[in-house]
């Protein structure tokens, strides 16, 4: 039986990041990368392996720059207003004689014996003679030879990576071929039993490989031409052939998975066997068992298998690497500071990566962190930013204001940040958000209606998402967010009317009715984050029937979303959820109805900012309304009215 393996080296990044490179540059992996030949109009991108310089002069002969007739300057010497001088209009096949003149067009090659070029609209023409009225300068509207390009001057220097323009002057100058630093060929290789191809093998237990091609998507992205290849099974022989096999036709290879220490992980292994393994473990998070190894003079990278972790770690180690390899500059994007929405705490002794949604909220840049965890692909596609806490931290506080690296061209003011309680239809309203503006995108951090109101508060959210139970009067959201948000130039707009309800399995195996039934030593029940609505809502339910909560097991169970809850009963980790009908729906459930409530929308924008209208204009058209009631349980009717308003606003009794 193999050892369980440690990581008795544990790296900081700083440590590794320095490691790595000096050992690539002590191997020569960054020498002068081989070159090719390729066809200019096809080397969009491509990276220059050498200076390239002009075979011909641009342009290549002196033309007139403008339509009119073309002399030579000291035959119009003396030309005056008052006293006009004559000029023999000569034909294209005459030869030159003091005193003729031409006529050309912009582009026509200069006659010889002419030397500059009066506008047309300057000259008048009489017969066989252009009488002109002032004199010209040598030179003047003559496009001369070289006059942009001097064939054997220098057009773009080596390790330059062709533009658009650039291909115009490399053309212009007589080239049809120039020579690009070849792409380095990385082979990226997924491993694991429990990876499957295409999503019709899925089973559970059963993982579909999508890290491959997103590590892949990035070689690519990063200038690299990368070599996918099929599954490899946990088997250390059959991981050790693939890299050999991959370091004869490659310039780097790419494991993904098996880089920890469990029974099943031989990455390191293998890699020690083929040649030096320079760091196994690196005190970051996620990502914390990542391999750096040099075989047969080439880097080999190990990349954890949870795709957060994967990216992270790639970013950190395969692309400098592979710019480096292509003479380019590692891309430093001008870090923003912002304010933090929400405390993050964190472990001393690792260097956390924490990604985070971006929005300007009146003025003031906030970050909102996404959910953590290494393997959420939604973390990766809703970021805006990365922020790092540093391995001497133990987190951050809410309000911090501190640096975020920005993921991508999204600015922080093309961000509407909508913080608070989670709804399907927040999703639809984004998408007609980014319709109606072109530019304008929507991103969610779901903390619960609670949550969203301290947002609101603190300006650090445009949109808030609520359903707060009064329990005292059984009405929804106006007394609490007139207590919570006293004055303030906000509005409380009305949204939808939901069903909310118990989700179970389809078919309702374990006999389902009440809210009592949760109450069963049979039933596993899971349940929405302290602060939500329905949470309060059930809290409320609970106490009207005299339901102890210590009695439901699984109370104490916590997720942050209606379909984290649908999925845990999905999934079947749980028996029954609190949740909406449309996140039942959505995953073919049984829905048991509990309560119809109101969800509102409380609006952060100044007066003169169009944004807030945007969201009601849109809440209240035809073509949103039919979209959300689509999923069910919703009726939008009075959507888009105004309940109430801070600093004395009135509702809007649409």
């Amino acid at each position: 039986m193999r050892k369980n393996k440690a990581y008795l080296n544990c790296l900081s990044r700083r440590q590794a990041q320095e490691l790595w490179r000096q050992s690539l540059e002590e191997s020569g992996y960054f020498a002068a990368p081989p070159a090719e030949a390729v066809a200019v109009d096809a080397a969009l991108g491509r990276v220059t392996a050498a200076s390239v310089y002009a075979k011909n002069s641009v342009p290549h002969y002196n033309g007139a720059a403008m339509d009119g007739i073309a002399v030579r300057a000291a035959d119009t010497f003396g030309a005056q207003e008052t006293a006009p001088r004559r000029l023999t209009l000569l034909s294209a096949a005459r030869p030159f004689e003091p005193g003729g003149c031409y006529m050309v067009d912009t582009g026509d090659a200069m006659p010889a014996g002419t030397n500059a070029v009066i506008m047309i609209e300057d000259i008048h023409i009489d017969g066989a003679a252009a009488e002109i009225t002032a004199a010209a300068t040598p030179w003047q509207h003559v496009r001369i030879i070289g006059e942009d390009i001097v064939a054997q001057e220098m057009i773009v220097p080596e390790y330059h990576v062709i533009t658009p323009v650039d291909i115009a002057a490399l053309l212009a100058a007589g080239l049809e071929t120039i020579e690009v630093v070849r792409k380095p060929r990385i082979a990226v290789i997924p491993t694991g039993d429990e990876l499957v191809a295409t999503s019709a093998e899925l089973k559970p237990g059963a993982i579909l490989d999508v890290n491959s091609h997103m590590l892949a998507a990035a070689v690519a992205a990063w200038g690299g031409e990368p070599v996918r290849l099929p599954i490899v099974r946990d088997n250390g022989q059959a991981i050790k052939q693939t890299v050999f096999a991959s370091l004869q036709t490659c310039d780097m290879v790419v494991i993904n998975a098996g880089t920890s220490a469990g029974r099943e992980d031989y990455t390191a292994d293998v890699l020690a066997e083929l040649g030096e393994v320079l760091v196994h473990g690196v005190a970051i998070k996620p990502g914390k068992p990542v391999v750096l190894a040099l075989c047969q003079g080439k880097p080999v990278i190990g990349l954890p298998g949870y795709p957060v972790s994967a990216m992270l770690t790639a970013e950190l180690f395969v692309r400098d690497a592979l710019l480096a390899r292509q003479k380019l500059p590692v891309p430093e994007p001008a870090p923003v500071e912002a304010a933090l929405v929400k405390q993050v705490a964190s472990a001393i002794g690792v260097e956390e990566y924490i990604r985070v949604s971006l929005g300007s909220i009146r003025g003031k840049t906030v970050a909102a962190p996404q959910a953590r965890g290494a393997g959420l692909i939604s973390s990766l596609t809703k970021a805006q930013g990365l922020i790092v806490v540093d391995e001497a931290s133990t987190g951050l506080a809410a309000g911090a204001v501190l640096p975020v690296t920005p993921l991508g061209r999204i600015r922080a003011a093309d961000t509407i940040l909508a913080v608070g309680s989670h709804d399907m239809a927040l999703d639809i309203l984004g998408v007609h958000l980014r319709r109606r503006s072109g530019n304008l995108s929507l991103a969610c951090a779901n903390v619960g209606s609670m949550g969203g109101m301290m947002a609101i508060r603190n300006n650090e959210a445009h949109i808030a998402g609520i359903h707060l139970l009064d329990a005292a009067t059984g009405q929804y959201n106006v007394s609490q967010v007139e207590k919570f948000l006293p004055g303030g130039d906000w509005l409380l707009v009305h949204m939808a009317m939901r069903q909310q309800g118990l989700i179970v399995p389809a078919g309702n195996p374990r006999g389902i009715t009440t809210l009592a039934d949760l109450a069963r030593p049979d039933l596993v029940f899971v349940n929405r984050q302290r602060g939500s609505g329905t949470r309060m809502l059930l809290d409320y339910r609970l106490g009207q029937a005299g339901i102890d909560p210590d009695a439901i097991t699984g109370y104490e169970k916590e997720v942050g979303t209606h379909m984290a809850v649908a999925a845990s009963v999905a999934a079947g980790a749980a028996d029954a959820g609190l949740g909406v009908q449309a996140a039942a729906l959505a995953l073919g459930l049984d829905f048991i109805p509990v309560a119809q409530e109101q969800y509102d929308l409380i609006l952060n924008f100044a007066a003169d900012d169009a944004r807030g209208q945007y969201i009601i204009e849109i809440l209240r058209s035809g073509e949103f309304r039919r979209e959300v009631e689509a999923l069910g349980g919703y009726d939008l009717e009075g959507a888009g009215r105004i309940i109430a308003g801070g600093s004395g606003k009135t509702a809007d009794r649409q």
